[in-house]
């Protein structure tokens, strides 16, 4: 038989939260830190009892291991919403702001208003219901380990999305960030439609290259 992973004490974390708010929702984002692409958040609401094996920080897991809590947690989660802000939202706003309006429109998307979100980190958006921040929620609460997972997912795949239109930036292998391979496309390819061009001030000298992007 094969073992079975379950990390109790997320959960254990949830339902003690639970007696004072039933409906309690965790929300997380994904894809700050990178130098291309929309930001995501996702929130979700997870029935009381429910244990899903394995869950955990999306940083813990596995890319296949993600994938296959994406399926578990979008067919069982009581309500889930997976939202972004654009690269334009994040040159304009800026990607805190940003990250916090993406996380605003995954809770208002749920359909139902929770009685409190967890919000993994420790500022909060402004959101249409009763908020706690959870400084590394992902490590401690199941709900916000769910939307962590969701946001990763999302963000992972809709990259991938941008790979196929954008071969010539690698985005497959890098998903946006600033690694080596990504900075030697931007010198061969200058910065195309999907960069965060105000991620770029302390490097002029990519700007000045000129816009890249698909044929």
């Amino acid at each position: 038989m094969a073992r079975v992973v379950l990390h109790r004490e997320l959960f254990d974390f949830d339902s003690g939260k639970r007696r004072e708010f039933p409906i309690i929702c965790g929300v997380d984002e994904a894809g700050r830190g990178p130098l291309a692409g929309d930001v995501y958040a996702a929130a979700v609401v997870l029935e009381d009892g429910l244990l899903i094996d394995y869950l955990n920080d999306s940083k813990k897991l596995s890319e296949k291991r993600r994938e296959e809590l994406f399926d578990v947690i979008t067919a069982n989660a009581r309500a889930y919403c997976i939202a972004t802000a654009s690269v334009e939202e994040i040159d304009r706003l800026n990607i805190l702001q940003a990250a916090m309006l993406a996380m605003n429109r995954a809770v208002s998307g749920l359909g139902i208003v929770p009685d409190m979100a967890l919000v993994d980190g420790n500022r909060l958006p402004e959101l249409p219901c009763r908020a706690e921040c959870v400084v590394k929620g992902d490590a401690h609460s199941a709900s916000i380990a769910a939307a962590s997972v969701l946001a990763k997912v999302a963000r992972d795949r809709y990259m991938l999305e941008l790979a196929g239109k954008y071969p010539e930036y690698a985005f497959e292998q890098h998903k946006g960030y600033g690694t080596a391979l990504h900075y030697e496309r931007l010198r061969q390819y200058g910065l195309s439609e999907v960069h965060r061009r105000t991620f770029f001030r302390k490097t002029p000298e990519l700007l000045d290259i000129g816009c890249g992007g698909a044929e």
